[in-house]
Formats: C-alpha cells, sequence, structure tokens
C-alpha cells in the first residue's frame, strides 16, 4: 500500500516535473507563486508562536535573487506587513533590483503598492554592521536569495552577505525552498510544494526544522503524472479517517485490544507513559502486564486500563515464572507492545525474547527490549521503533517481517515490510520532543493505532509519528519547547486530528 504522502524529487526531478506542470506560462506561474508565498507567511507566523509569536511592531528582512524564491519571499513579507499593520520590511537584492525576472519583479512592484513606506530597499553593507550598533534587530529575516536551480560556486560576495546575515540576531530565520548556497543557517525551511533531496542530505545541516507546504501539485487526476519516488514526505491526510466518524453501532471490541509488556522498579514511569498513550489512540481496550508492586498504584493513575500484576525479579524486573500471565490471555490481543522501562536485566530480556518469538500477534517492540536476539525472534509481524543509539545495537539483525521508525529530528519509515523500498519521512515535531518519555508515547500510540489495523503495521507506524509528531507541535505553539512535560503530548492529541481532518 502506499500511504498519503508525496514524493521527494531531486532538483533536476523537480526542475522537469514543474516544466512539465507550467510548460513555462507564466500566466500558470504567477498563482502558484502566490500560493507558495502565502503559505509560507502562514506556516512561519504559526512556528513564531512557539517562541511568543511574531511582535506587532517587528521588522523584517527580505533576502531576494533573481527568480521565484526571491518572489515568494516578497509575497511572504507582504503576507506578514498585511497581518501587522506597525510592521515594517527591508528588501535587499542580492544581485540588484535591475536582475529581477518577470515574477519576481512583479512581487516587488505588488509589495511596494501595498505597504508604501513600510518597505525600504537595504543595503548589503549595512548587513555588514555589529549587530549592536542596529537600534532595531530583525525578527524575521526571509531566504529567497537561491532556489533549486542553484549551481556553485556561489560569489565571495553572495557568500559574505548571507555570513552577515547569519551573524545578526534574528528571532526567527525562514528559508524559501532550500537554504540559499547550503550557507544560509535557517531556524525552519518550508519547502514549497515539492520537497527536494537537499534539504535531507546536502543542505540537512543548515535547513533547521524542514515544513512541507503542499501547494496542489500532486493532486489526484491532476494533468501531469506524479513521479513515484524512493522517499516521500508524510502528510496529515494518513490520519484523515481517524478524524473521522466513528460507526455509531461499534462497541470496545471493534478497536482492537493492545496488550502493553513493561516496567521494572528501576524504570517504573516508562511502561506507564506508553499505557497513557495506548488508552488515547482510540483503541478499545487496553490491558498492561506489569510488576505486580505497581500495579495498586498505575490503576490509580490510569483506571481505563487493565492491570495484571507480574512476578518481579529480585531487581524488580519481570521474571520468567510470569509468563503464563500473557501465554493464557494473548488470544484477546489485536496488538502487542513490549520494551518500556523492562531495564537490561538478562532474565527479562530472555522472557521477552520468548514473548516476541511465539507471539501470534503483531508487536511493537521499543527502548530496551531493541537487541538483536530479540527484534530477529519468530515471525510475527513487528514495528521497531529504535532512536540512533539503539538502532546501532540492532542495524545488523534479521528483520524480515519489521517496519522501522527511525526516531530522529526527521523521522524516518522503512524497512523490508514497506512497499519497494519506499522511505517516509515525517517532518512533524521538534525539539518539543527532545525529552525523557517521547518514545514511551510513541510506542504506546503506535500500539494502539496497531491494535485497531492489526493487518497494516505500516499505517499504524505512520499514523503514530504523525499524530505523535503533530501534537507536538501543538504542545510547542500553547506552551513553548521548553517548561512542558513529556506527557502533556497527549494533550493534543485531540487537536492534532480536528487540524488534519480540516487539512482534507
Amino acid at each position: 500500500m502506499m500511504l498519503a504522502s508525496h514524493p521527494i524529487l531531486s532538483c533536476e526531478e523537480s526542475g522537469a516535473f514543474e516544466a512539465r506542470l507550467f510548460g513555462g506560462d507564466e500566466a500558470a506561474e504567477w498563482p502558484a507563486m502566490q500560493r507558495a508565498g502565502r503559505a509560507v507567511a502562514a506556516a512561519l507566523l504559526r512556528d513564531f508562536e512557539e517562541i511568543g509569536g511574531f511582535p506587532p511592531p517587528g521588522r523584517v528582512l527580505v533576502l531576494v535573487g533573481k527568480g521565484h524564491n526571491g518572489g515568494d519571499a516578497l509575497i511572504a513579507a507582504q503576507a506578514v506587513l498585511a497581518q501587522f499593520p506597525a510592521a515594517r520590511a527591508e528588501v535587499v537584492f542580492a544581485f540588484g533590483e535591475r536582475a529581477l525576472r518577470p515574477l519576481a519583479a512583479r512581487a516587488w512592484r505588488e509589495l511596494t503598492h501595498a505597504v508604501g513606506e513600510r518597505v525600504v530597499v537595504g543595503r548589503e553593507a549595512d548587513l555588514a554592521r555589529p549587530a549592536t550598533s542596529r537600534a532595531h534587530p530583525f525578527a524575521l529575516c526571509l531566504d529567497g536569495v537561491f532556489g533549486f536551480q542553484f549551481r556553485r560556486p556561489v560569489s565571495a560576495r553572495v557568500a559574505a552577505l548571507i555570513g552577515n546575515v547569519n551573524a545578526l540576531p534574528i528571532r526567527l530565520r525562514a528559508a524559501v525552498d532550500l537554504p540559499s548556497a547550503g550557507l544560509f543557517r535557517a531556524d525552519f525551511t518550508y519547502a514549497t510544494g515539492i520537497v527536494k533531496t537537499p534539504v535531507l542530505a546536502e543542505f540537512g545541516a543548515v535547513a533547521g526544522r524542514v515544513r512541507y507546504l503542499d501547494l496542489g501539485f500532486f493532486a489526484p487526476g491532476g494533468p501531469v503524472s506524479v513521479p513515484a519516488g524512493e522517499n516521500r514526505v508524510l502528510t496529515p491526510a494518513v490520519l484523515a479517517p481517524l478524524a473521522a466518524w466513528r460507526d455509531s453501532r461499534s462497541d470496545k471490541r471493534t478497536y482492537g485490544h493492545v496488550f502493553v509488556v513493561g516496567g521494572s522498579r528501576s524504570y517504573p514511569g516508562a511502561v506507564l507513559m506508553t499505557v497513557l498513550a495506548a488508552l488515547r489512540s482510540g483503541a478499545g481496550l487496553v490491558t498492561a502486564f506489569v510488576p505486580e508492586s505497581m500495579v495498586a498504584a498505575f490503576a490509580a493513575r490510569a483506571p481505563e486500563a487493565m492491570w495484571v500484576g507480574w512476578p518481579e525479579t529480585p531487581a524488580g524486573g519481570l521474571a520468567l515464572e510470569g509468563q503464563y500471565l500473557l501465554a493464557t490471555r494473548i488470544g484477546r490481543a489485536s496488538a502487542l507492545v513490549v520494551g518500556p522501562g523492562i531495564g537490561r536485566e538478562a532474565e527479562t530480556l530472555a522472557l521477552v525474547r520468548d514473548i516476541v518469538a511465539t507471539t501470534p500477534v503483531p508487536v511493537v517492540i521499543d527502548a530496551d527490549a531493541l537487541q538483536s536476539e530479540i527484534v530477529s525472534a519468530g515471525k510475527a509481524a513487528r514495528i521497531l521503533t529504535p532512536h540512533a543509539g539503539e538502532w546501532a545495537r540492532i542495524a545488523e539483525s534479521r528483520q524480515e517481517h519489521a517496519v522501522l521508525v527511525r526516531k530522529g529530528a526527521v523521522t524516518r519509515i522503512c524497512g523490508r515490510a514497506t512497499p519497494d523500498g519506499v522511505t517516509y519521512h515525517s517532518f512533524f515535531g521538534g525539539p518539543v520532543l527532545a525529552r525523557g518519555g517521547s518514545g514511551d508515547g510513541l510506542a504506546g500510540l503506535i500500539g494502539g493505532l496497531l491494535a485497531q489495523t492489526p493487518h497494516e503495521p505500516l499505517l499504524a507506524a505512520a499514523r503514530g509519528v504523525v499524530w505523535h509528531g503533530m501534537a507536538a507541535d501543538a504542545l510547542a505553539r500553547a506552551h513553548g519547547q521548553t517548561s512542558v512535560v513529556t506527557t502533556q503530548v497527549l494533550d493534543f492529541l485531540g487537536a492534532a486530528l480536528r487540524e488534519s481532518g480540516h487539512e482534507q
């Protein structure tokens, strides 16, 4: 199956696709440029909310090249200034105003007509002055110097211009489509219409966080055939069925039963976070198998789950002797999550290996259960959720039945269980997730979704990653990135679903 996603293309592929889509017709390109610029403005103003919002009297620096990226940046600046009447803009033309191509020149004329004296032409020399000498620092910089048609080398003068801008104390640095020449240091890169591969590789170190702005280039039934692509970007549409009406004749059994096995005296909170997330996933039933000494406290915290006490090792881990507790109930499960908070005690790891080797239901394997001898055991479909360190442990293991969720700044979903070798990328989330417990919540969310679609582990993994990331974005917009806790992400899952429904 192909998930709700769009292809990530090389610069050459992007150019060929746009040539087929627009045929060089400026009358068709102009509305697309307007959509791109306005989409950039809307997205960056939304992202500004993570640091308190765009300041109403803020100053905007716009770096403009010759072509479409410069036009996009100018239209974005116009949209920002239209929303904030006290804001002002300074435009620096990297190659001079006369070098503007027709559509970029049109965007410049429309900006000056719309905002009048609130926009001025800036001088490159002024940007080289020490930041302390500037009376009013910029709130926003829009980088529209080079687009995907850029070819090295970049001139020393333009490189110096970008370097000087990088040194300024700007609250948000936004690259339009790609960071110019791989030199501009962006907080966010807004990929307009198509995500280009340099954002992931060549320019990845300076791209900051990537936002994909869907301009409708890949709409079903469009006039141009869409490349399949080995790399694809996930869209909110993957969540659409979760945002829709549920069947009025359904009951709790309709939505699956997820089992969670985890916890230890050393790491009691991890499995609780997994269960709390599973309860928010839409699964009909959640049963948790945890060390017996924790049941009372956990049941008081989450009475919606069914808690089963498991015999403990002397160190407080899950003991082998409790395996019958799962074996006698596994027929009721539609999905299983193992690993959160189990620690690395040898007896517990042996137990988990036996569970994975014999489970008849699909399984999410997380945290310390991500060991080579565990992930390669048995034949049940499985979803593995490693971060970089855990991936290093299991990279060489046999994973024929696995969907791999490689967590990171950009989370990638791949593996032999994905069709045609496709790798899906999720750009949702961000530094707000860079804290302990985020992975435990993701595992529970994926497990609950897997219980609802046990024959589609790839779909469950993608939905979990996108949903979790979108909720994290909503949390950051509401409360910032710093003074939050991991479980607050769960409170924004509903908002994320409604958002995904609105984008359909």
